[in-house]
């Protein structure tokens, strides 16, 4: 604990973090910094990962929370591991984020068939099987127990519409046009294949189908979140029409975070 308390101490002078940031920002500055201590294997399991991969992706020294590999000009994050669960369930989240407005913003019908994929906990994954009353969730992780976690979860509370999908750093791992929304929230600059992973995605979509991408702002120097886990909506529009999306709009409802909409042709 007390390497981990000071690993979270010396996140405040991460480059991204200005002294004037605000109180809400700094805290989430230590959670973020302490879930992602938790990350030592996973990052070395990243690494050894990119041997071989196509011509798409550059590599360097990582930095600060990073892997070292480049894609279309941005280092990929390292991902988050299940003992940083807690900083995807914490108290205060809800309020900091407002989960709400992005379930609003989606107008989802309640027959549509929802992948949220980098589900993690499933803190998404429940809200919104709420809304799907005819409807299902496909709930995609890379991580098994992760995908446990939410299977447990479903059972506990008689949840009957929620999917566990177990994907592949390369594949979400879902049947060809059977999908007509996909929520990713904090998920996508993780994805140490993100072309592949893209590609995989718009082909379960159906036609008209829609992606939304949740992205703590890039542009936002106060916001105390490293950069390699932020994106500006530039970057991201850049790399998911590279996949075959359509840009549609930037809803600007959320405190933290963009809310980026995309469709499939």
């Amino acid at each position: 604990m007390r390497e981990t308390a000071e690993s979270a101490r010396g996140f405040s002078k991460h480059p991204g973090v200005r002294p004037g940031a605000t109180s809400p920002s700094r805290v989430l500055a230590l959670l973020y910094s302490i879930a992602l201590f938790a990350v030592g294997s996973d990052l070395q399991a990243q690494q050894e990962a990119i041997e071989g991969e196509a011509s798409q992706y550059t590599y360097r020294e990582p930095g600060e929370f990073g892997i070292g590999k480049i894609y279309m000009g941005r280092e990929i994050g390292v991902v988050m591991s299940p003992e940083g669960a807690c900083w995807l369930d914490r108290a205060g989240r809800a309020e900091e984020e407002r989960p709400d407005l992005v379930l609003e913003a989606m107008e989802i019908e309640p027959d549509w068939v929802v992948a949220d994929i980098g589900a993690g906990s499933g803190y998404y994954t429940f809200r919104l099987s709420s809304r799907l009353s005819q409807g299902r969730v496909l709930a995609v992780d890379i991580q098994p127990r992760l995908l446990q976690l939410i299977e447990e979860r479903s059972a506990l509370a008689g949840i009957a519409n929620v999917e566990v999908v177990l994907g592949t750093i390369e594949d979400a791992g879902l049947s060809e046009s059977t999908v007509d929304a996909v929520l990713l929230v904090d998920s996508y600059h993780e994805f140490s294949h993100p072309r592949e992973m893209m590609e995989s995605i718009v082909r379960a979509l159906g036609p008209g189908g829609r992606l939304f991408l949740v992205e703590f702002r890039g542009e936002d120097a106060d916001l105390a979140v490293p950069a390699v886990h932020k994106m500006t909506e530039a970057q991201a529009r850049s790399e998911l029409e590279a996949a075959g999306l359509e840009w549609v709009e930037n809803r600007s409802v959320l405190p933290l975070h963009h809310f980026l909409v995309f469709r499939k042709p």
